[in-house]
């Protein structure tokens, strides 16, 4: 085998155990509303804020 060869395939069977590792940040996702309004953890939707 040729060192680029075995470089190659040395990465691709390391490619999904470093994916694993580095972990997933699916609780940690913000969720923006558009100006003037406000996320409702309740609903799960964005509300209008209310000004006085």
């Amino acid at each position: 085998m040729t060192y680029k060869v075995l470089a190659a395939s040395f990465a691709l069977v390391l490619a999904p155990a470093l994916g694993i590792a580095a972990g997933c940040d699916h609780d940690k996702q913000t969720f923006s509303c558009a100006q003037g309004s406000s996320f409702d953890p309740v609903s799960g939707t964005c509300t209008t804020d209310v000004t006085i």
